[in-house]
This record gives structure tokens, C-alpha cells and sequence, in this order.
């Protein structure tokens, strides 16, 4: 590695350089160089040459997850299991710039140029997508179960300290603002139940369905006869205890099983909630054909899912999301998943925006994790629960920025005829 003694420029130096209107926060260097306001609320710390190769080998939110998540990046002022005050202050008051290619090469050169070569990542990263190529094609049964391991196979104690009691891991619904987030993950349960009209004696498929939370919500308050499906075993294993626990094993099935594999068809309805962001944009339409043919005539779909503010960015979630939270979880716009709903036959009938709720709930999950801070470390590990503080201080700042939203969309699977049994208004209330 350089040395700090061959350099030209300090960091504080190279930090001035890209941030022209003003640093403001302050900046410490592992060279003793300093940049910023002595009394700013938030001190960025850069501890080391590991730090500095992270950031400077993947610019970006890469490099610098990479540097924070190994130690070698510190930031005062915030909790580092609810960063979301830092993430605040340093999207609003930072305004970086794009230095001309020759004042980078410069910067860069000063600074060393060992450090374009990659530090070993940390071992919460998953692999490259280039990588995983070894592992099968995207969104292969095999891949997609590797991918959700990495995701949701981390501890269900973990789990338990950041979800609270529901163990629901997608948007809740909140009735009023100063509701609690059990009774908001209820509520979500409940509208869902409401939007698909479930009544006792009726049979629901539920996709992708984590922990059992819709499963349970079903068969316990609406009577009806419910399969999930998880690629999660640890989620599988979980939800298969508490069915047995609250004694609905009369209508509740968890499967640990790809959804691709069940063979039961004739459903009144089926609930999708969080999966679509996992299955890739291009299988969309044997998605949503599968369910199609799942579905009775006159039956119910409901697809909750995180969307795009708009149908023409990329699909990619970013480097962050992708190596360190969901591998190769994509998202699009609302108006692409209703194209494809409609693609494959079924009739849209209601679709609405909760990313505000995701905002909320979100804020909630943070606290959890901070309140429930050294338990998590001791459960995963200090790299991974650093990993999930930044990861959903950053998506709470995304829905409240409206970089991200989370659309449900009701179809139904109408009679050729067009004869419907939908209601001519909705009837499931707010």
C-alpha cells in the first residue's frame, strides 16, 4: 500500500476538492487532516489505507458500504443501527461535484494509485452478478434460492428483534399516524384480506409468503384454507411452529418450496406480497401467467410490491441493494406491473400507492434495531447489523424522497364473457 508520505494532498485536501460549496461535516482523516465545521452534527471518520481503497476502487455507495461496514468508515453523531439523521444531513447539505477527468486522475494520483486495487470485500457481500453466473441463470429456481438465503436466512432471532411480534417483513398500513406497528402489520394483513374479499371456507395461494404472518391472518380471522410458499427454510421452519403454536393447522400450510412448483390450481384467490421485487422484471409474464391459471374463474389477485416512481429507469436495485440486501432483486414502475397483469388476462380493477406507509414502517424497524442493538451484534455480528441499519435508513429516505414507491394492484380473472362478480364499488374501506 502508499504511504501517506508519498502523497501531495491530504484527505481533508481531496474531500475540499470535491465538495466546492463547503464540507458540512466534518471530516477526519487517518493522515490527521481534518475538513469541515469543528461544531457540525455529524463526523465522518476515515480510520485507515483499507478505508480509502474501498472508497476509492468503488466510488459510490459501494465503496463506501464496503469502508463502513468493515470499520474502516465511522460516522459520529448517529446511531449506527438508525443512521437516518446522518443520511439526511449529508443528502442535503453535501453537494459533491464531477471533477474533469484530469483533476480525478490528479486527486487520484496524489493519493496513491494502489488504492484502485480492491480490498478483499467484506464477508457479508455477496458475489458479483458476473459470479453468480456459476450459480445458474437469474432468476433461476437454484439461483433464486441462493439469493434468498443470503437474505433471509440470517437469523430468525434477528429477525424477531427488528420486526417486532408480527414478524412481517413488508410494508405495513397504517390506520392513523400514531398507530403502533403491530397494529399497522395488522391492518395490512386485514386490507389485504379485504381487498381480495376472502369468506370462510375459500382457498388462498400466498406466494413468497415469509414468515406465515398473511397465512395466519387468513385462516385465523377470515376461515379460510391457505398454502404459502417460501424459498426460505429458516422462514419455512418458523412459520410452520407458529401455525402449530396458534392451532391452525387444520387450514394453514407453510411450504419451503418455490411458488414455480405448486401444482394445486383453482384458487379464489392469491396474495403476493414482496415477491415480485425478486422474481426480474423479463419473468413477469410467466408470473403473473402462473398465477392466472391458478385462479378460479372470478378470482382475486392481489400484488404488493416496491416499485419505481416511473417505468423507464433501469430495473437494477444498485450496487448496495444488490450486494449487500437483495441479489438481483429488480424494480420498475406500477405502470410496467400493470401492463403485464393485463398482459396475461387478468382485469385491473384498483391499484394504490402506500410509500409513505413504507416510510413509516420503516422508521419503525430502525428503532427496533437500535433499541434492540447489542442483542442484534451478539445475534449476527456487528458488519451485519451495521449492514441493516444503513440499508433501511437509506430505504425510508428513498420512499419519503420518492425515489421508491409501493403500489398494490387488484386484478381479478374475469369471465371470457366478461360477466364479473366485482363489486361496482370498492368495499373494503381505507
Amino acid at each position: 500500500m502508499t504511504t501517506m508520505t508519498k502523497t501531495t494532498i491530504t484527505l481533508g485536501e481531496a474531500i475540499e476538492r470535491l465538495v466546492p460549496g463547503g464540507v458540512s461535516f466534518r471530516f477526519e482523516g487517518y493522515d490527521g487532516s481534518t475538513a469541515g465545521p469543528d461544531d457540525a452534527p455529524i463526523t465522518v471518520r476515515l480510520l485507515n489505507e483499507r478505508g480509502l481503497s474501498y472508497i476509492m476502487s468503488a466510488p459510490g455507495d459501494l465503496g463506501f458500504a464496503r469502508a463502513y461496514v468493515t470499520g474502516d468508515l465511522e460516522i459520529d453523531g448517529a446511531h449506527p443501527g438508525d443512521p437516518y439523521d446522518a443520511l439526511v444531513h449529508l443528502m442535503d447539505k453535501t453537494r459533491l461535484r464531477a471533477p474533469s477527468a484530469a483533476e480525478t486522475f490528479r486527486v487520484v494520483k496524489a493519493l496513491g494509485l494502489a488504492h484502485l486495487v480492491p480490498p478483499p470485500p467484506p464477508p457479508q457481500e455477496h458475489l458479483p452478478r458476473w459470479r453468480r453466473a456459476l450459480e445458474g441463470l437469474r432468476h433461476s429456481k437454484t439461483r433464486d434460492a441462493v439469493a434468498i438465503h443470503h437474505h433471509y436466512d440470517v437469523s430468525n432471532r434477528f429477525y424477531e428483534l427488528v420486526l417486532g411480534p408480527s414478524m412481517t417483513y413488508t410494508c405495513a398500513v397504517f390506520p392513523k399516524s400514531g398507530s403502533s406497528l403491530e397494529e399497522a402489520q395488522f391492518e395490512k394483513y386485514d386490507l389485504v384480506c379485504r381487498k381480495l374479499d376472502l369468506q370462510p371456507g375459500q382457498r388462498l395461494l400466498d406466494i413468497g409468503c415469509g414468515w406465515g404472518g398473511m397465512v395466519r391472518h387468513a385462516a385465523k380471522h377470515y376461515g379460510v384454507k391457505v398454502i404459502g410458499a417460501t424459498l426460505s427454510e429458516q422462514q419455512a421452519l418458523w412459520a410452520q411452529e407458529a401455525i402449530a403454536r396458534e392451532g391452525l393447522s387444520d387450514l394453514a400450510e407453510v411450504r419451503f418450496s418455490d411458488y414455480r412448483d405448486i401444482v394445486e390450481t383453482g384458487f379464489d384467490a392469491i396474495s403476493s406480497i414482496g415477491l415480485t421485487e425478486h422474481i426480474g422484471v423479463h419473468n413477469y409474464p410467466a408470473y403473473f401467467a402462473f398465477i392466472r391459471d391458478h385462479l378460479k374463474v372470478g378470482g382475486r389477485l392481489l400484488n404488493h410490491c416496491i416499485t419505481r416512481p416511473d417505468n423507464r429507469a433501469r430495473a437494477s436495485a444498485g450496487h448496495f441493494i444488490d450486494r449487500y440486501v437483495f441479489p438481483d432483486g429488480e424494480l420498475t414502475g406500477s405502470g410496467r406491473i400493470i401492463t403485464e397483469v393485463q398482459d396475461a388476462g387478468l382485469e385491473v380493477q384498483h391499484e394504490e400507492n402506500l410509500r409513505m406507509h413504507y416510510a413509516m414502517t420503516l422508521r419503525e424497524w430502525n428503532r427496533n434495531l437500535r433499541d434492540n442493538w447489542d442483542e442484534a451484534v451478539a445475534e449476527v455480528g456487528l458488519g451485519t447489523a451495521k449492514v441493516w441499519g444503513l440499508y433501511m435508513a437509506g430505504s425510508r429516505l428513498g420512499f419519503e424522497r420518492n425515489t421508491i414507491q409501493l403500489h398494490h394492484v387488484l386484478a381479478t380473472k374475469t369471465d371470457p364473457s366478461g360477466e364479473t362478480t366485482f363489486p361496482l364499488r370498492p368495499t373494503w374501506g381505507s
